[in-house]
């Protein structure tokens, strides 16, 4: 559904994204809000010793890590549709810095709620933490939730889809990628190959059944690159000085972000060296692959015609 909604209308993709993300506030507001009255009624028997346990340790800390960050990724899939987005050097970091103190409020309310009634014994063996709750506390009502959650998957995976497919698009038509995936539907304007090869990439995902492998394995390759490409930031703030920069950060931020991305990418190669080392050996492909499509200038002309130069 999300592939064909992406590759019928941009705009029909904006809309319904619109009212996704309203479907998700709604639903935090509805788990929000019966946890506030749980908190004045004086439910905070979880919150003692909140932290307390015996599996404190650092190889924990990757998969800690990357599953708070993958919860607030959110913010740097609007830099893949740069182009399409109105005034960007104003817009941009206002929707950035708005979304973020929204999210941020959200979730930790949110979390706070869940504490109010359930232990964290039992959240961590809850298959649906937001449902668990709701049925403990709504009664009849709780069977919304499901459909809430639902909603903000579909959500989730609708901008994701919808940013991603520009990256390829970009990069195809930067001779990164073959060039048939910088291609535009020709009535619709949607860049329909971009959209659709992300399909298979998907479903291979799901065949390994074990989300946090899968998060350890997505997360390592996503906070690299992150890590590398503000590193280059600072790079370029020194080598290239008399760049237009619509706007500028305090250069201790980029320095202290890129250091906590690189910091967990390398301990998770420590921790988890299956699944980080499987990304790792995926992100390696990308040398070759560059120096064969990008760098080498005298292709013999059958590899030509098969890239469609």
């Amino acid at each position: 559904l999300v592939m064909v909604l992406n590759s019928t209308s941009v705009s029909w993709s904006a809309r319904i994204q619109m009212f996704l993300t309203f479907c998700k506030l709604v639903a935090i507001l509805i788990i929000i809000v019966p946890g506030v009255i749980q908190l004045i009624k004086g439910e905070t028997q979880h919150f003692k010793n909140a932290f307390a346990g015996n599996d404190a340790s650092v190889m924990g800390l990757p998969l800690a890590f990357y599953s708070g960050m993958y919860a607030y990724s959110g913010w740097f899939y609007l830099n893949f549709v740069t182009e399409e987005v109105e005034n960007p050097e104003k817009n941009i970091p206002l929707a950035i810095c708005i979304s973020m103190i929204i999210v941020t409020v959200g979730y930790v309310l949110t979390n706070v709620a869940y504490f109010t009634t359930i232990s964290a014994g039992e959240l961590l063996l809850s298959k649906a933490v937001a449902v668990t709750f709701a049925e403990r506390l709504m009664g009849n009502f709780s069977l919304a939730v499901p459909v809430f959650v639902a909603l903000s998957c579909f959500g989730s995976m609708n901008g994701g889809i919808f940013a991603v497919s520009r990256m390829f698009f970009v990069a195809s038509r930067e001779g990164h990628l073959p060039e048939i995936l910088s291609m535009i539907h020709v009535r619709k304007h949607t860049p329909l190959p971009a959209v659709i090869v992300l399909h298979p990439l998907t479903m291979i995902m799901l065949f390994n059944g074990d989300l946090y492998s899968l998060l350890n394995f997505l997360s390592f390759a996503r906070w690299l690159f992150i890590g590398l490409v503000v590193a280059g930031l600072i790079y370029l703030r020194y080598k290239r000085p008399d760049m237009p920069r619509p706007f500028k950060v305090p250069l201790f931020i980029p320095a202290l972000f890129s250091f906590t991305c690189l910091f967990m990418v390398a301990l998770s190669l420590y921790s988890d060296p299956v699944n980080t080392g499987i990304g790792f050996a995926i992100t390696l492909t990308g040398i070759p692959a560059y120096y064969l499509f990008i760098v080498w200038d005298n292709k013999p002309k059958w590899f030509r015609k098969l890239l469609g130069k």
